[in-house]
């Protein structure tokens, strides 16, 4: 998982942190460090060091929670949750799929903002009532306010934050169209990024103030992810109503089980040369394998007029292989989480259609554009 950290797990959920984390955790951690040394000048300095990592700590714990929530419930659901990782602006819990309906995708969003508001009360609450006093009660004082900013900036109505995801369920649920959702959202979610960033850059231009800088970075993270999820919005709406079998080459490496390896070998590699790899068939049309150009190698020249393609046939895993009513969208998604460049489509009873590959996948949207231009035209 790229750089980061395995630190443990919770309910099946791996969780990691960012190299960037231990950045934040030493600027919170001299932050507030300073702060009690300031607030309480007779602390002893590395006590008042040590609380202020264990505050720093507690701050990332109460992020933890706050992500915890939105996997929890996902995990409800039945979405499966991949990982949650601290970084740099906080924390994400990466799920497996999309709640199936903009109820459930609502209740994910706001999950995760109801438990820090939780903690805020609760924290509060034990304050009040247990009269603490001295650096304990600045400790959590500190870690409630935090809390209470977290659920309140994450609420925030623009993707990628929890807001933007309330708000991708409202609008999917008014137009039942989840993508139109994640536009619309996304489009607020650059909207607040560009608010951020100009709030950061006008005090540095004028003043050569650095006091929003925050305000830069955290404009240009909205501005990136909200970015990436309108992208990946336009291209889920193109792909609606279309299957793997609108993308799928009929005339792709295929070959009979019953050729011989000669046949094999002078009908298909010197006429498709750049093929390395062909999916089988047996008598029925129906796929039972591949066979590479290399395994003929391990048959003597000489035998290939008494030996077929059967003979050296390589099991293909059912999980690669779609059917052929599958949603384009869902066979991208295998693609990517599988890091394959084409799988073969099927039919019910198993009889290959051909295979998809991504680059016919981008072919295919490349021509429907061109054709919402001509109609447009």
């Amino acid at each position: 998982m790229n750089n980061n950290i395995r630190i443990g797990s919770l309910f099946g959920i791996p969780f990691y942190i960012n190299p960037s984390w231990f950045l934040v955790l030493g600027l919170v951690t001299f932050s507030y460090g300073s702060g009690l040394t300031a607030q309480f000048p007779l602390l002893p300095g590395g006590l008042a060091w040590m609380l202020g990592l264990i505050t720093a700590l507690l701050l990332f714990a109460s992020v933890l929670a706050h992500e915890l929530g939105h996997s929890l419930v996902a995990l409800r659901q039945g979405v499966g949750v991949k990982s949650i990782t601290l970084f740099l602006f906080g924390g994400l819990a990466s799920l497996e799929k999309e709640s199936k309906t903009p109820a459930e995708a609502f209740w994910v969003a706001i999950a995760g903002p109801l438990v820090s508001l939780l903690l805020f009360g609760t924290i509060t609450a034990l304050t009040t009532v247990t009269h603490v006093a001295g650096p304990l009660a600045a400790i959590l004082g500190t870690v409630a306010y935090i809390n209470l900013v977290l659920a309140l900036f994450n609420l925030i109505p623009g993707l990628p934050l929890d807001g933007g995801n309330i708000l991708k369920a409202i609008v999917w649920k008014v137009t039942g169209n989840p993508y139109k959702g994640i536009q619309f959202a996304s489009r607020v979610g650059q909207l607040f990024g560009w608010v951020a960033v100009i709030s950061g850059l006008l005090p540095l231009i004028l003043a050569g103030s650095f006091a929003n800088i925050w305000n830069l970075l955290i404009g240009g993270f909205l501005l990136q992810n909200a970015g990436r999820s309108a992208q990946y919005a336009r291209l889920q709406d193109s792909l609606i109503g279309l299957t793997a079998a609108d993308a799928v080459d009929p005339n792709g490496p295929i070959v009979s089980e019953q050729l011989s390896l000669r046949e094999f070998a002078d009908q298909r590699i010197l006429d498709r040369s750049h093929w390395r790899k062909f999916l089988v068939t047996n008598a029925m049309g129906q796929l039972i394998g591949t066979i590479a150009v290399e395994d003929l190698a391990t048959i003597p020249s000489t035998l290939w007029l008494e030996r077929t393609v059967s003979e050296l046939v390589q099991p293909i895993e059912p999980s690669t292989m779609v059917d052929r009513d599958r949603p384009l969208g869902d066979v991208i998604n295998l693609l990517e989480e599988r890091q394959l460049t084409a799988v073969p489509v099927v039919q019910t009873n198993g009889v290959l259609v051909g295979l998809l590959e991504k680059t016919a996948i981008i072919k295919l949207l490349d021509w429907q554009q061109r054709d919402r231009v001509g109609a447009l035209c």
